[in-house]
């Protein structure tokens, strides 16, 4: 017992910021970069890897992996299988897309980049005869959100038309209906929800999906800023909105999630 030694020291080199990239990029995609995993916390300290498994999930809070994981439980089927048989052309590969996660996840703005997408986007739509979906689909789903902003404030200049005008005159159906949502969310997140939670108290009857969906999984995140959206949007409070569209114990636990 005396002669014990250890066979994973501290890396020297250690860089967390790098080491959760190089995860990031082994686990997306199609297929997982098992040895690339097993390089990096094969050769990482105790502490080491804790820091590692910190700094990944608050950077990245693999939000698909897990909707992927609540869609089997609850409806006891794969959502990737269900989007390849019941979806069809220009709708599952956005779809697809979006499921592989390839999204840019930094705050970082390439205007450069922005400029090209802008001009792409142009092409593929109002500046040709019909529409090339692939180039939306592409840009929409891995460009980050501060990205996207750049991206429509120089397609606008470019071309004259607000990008959700140009959505709206080049695509239809479920595809326009795609687009208009990703592109309202990389705007304003926080917007975007508050009009999904109006949309769903209003009307005939209550989209309590919904209501669970947003109001549980943005309680940790932003839920003060979309109530404060809501009211300056709707001049009414989430609250009393809740109060006078819900009853009983559901009522009260979503009033009690948002203080």
């Amino acid at each position: 017992m005396g002669n014990c030694q250890a066979t994973v020291f501290p890396y020297e080199d250690f860089d967390v910021v790098a080491d959760i990239k190089a995860i990031r990029k082994a686990c997306k995609g199609f297929g997982t970069d098992e040895q690339a995993i097993i390089d990096i916390l094969a050769n990482r300290s105790s502490a080491q890897r804790q820091e590692i498994k910190a700094a990944y999930f608050e950077k990245y809070d693999d939000d698909i992996a897990m909707f992927k994981e609540c869609y089997f439980q609850v409806h006891e089927r794969d959502l990737e299988a269900d989007i390849e048989s019941d979806t069809s052309g220009d709708v599952r590969n956005l779809l697809m897309a979006l499921l592989e996660g390839n999204r840019d996840e930094s705050y970082d703005v390439d205007e450069d980049l922005a400029e090209q997408d802008a001009t792409a986007l142009f092409e593929a739509g109002e500046g040709c005869f019909g529409t090339d979906e692939s180039t939306f689909s592409y840009v929409l789903a891995n460009r980050n959100y501060l990205q996207l902003q750049a991206t429509f404030k120089i397609y606008e200049q470019l071309s004259g038309t607000e990008i959700l005008d140009a959505i709206d005159n080049e695509t239809s159906g479920t595809l326009k209906k795609c687009y208009t949502a990703l592109v309202r969310v990389a705007k304003n997140p926080q917007l975007y929800f508050a009009r999904r939670l109006h949309k769903a108290m209003k009307g005939a009857g209550t989209d309590e999906d919904t209501l669970i969906r947003i109001i549980v999984c943005r309680s940790e995140f932003d839920l003060e800023t979309i109530k404060d959206m809501y009211l300056e949007k709707y001049d009414v409070s989430l609250k009393d909105a809740i109060r006078d569209e819900c009853g009983g114990d559901f009522k009260r636990l979503l009033l009690a999630i948002c203080h």
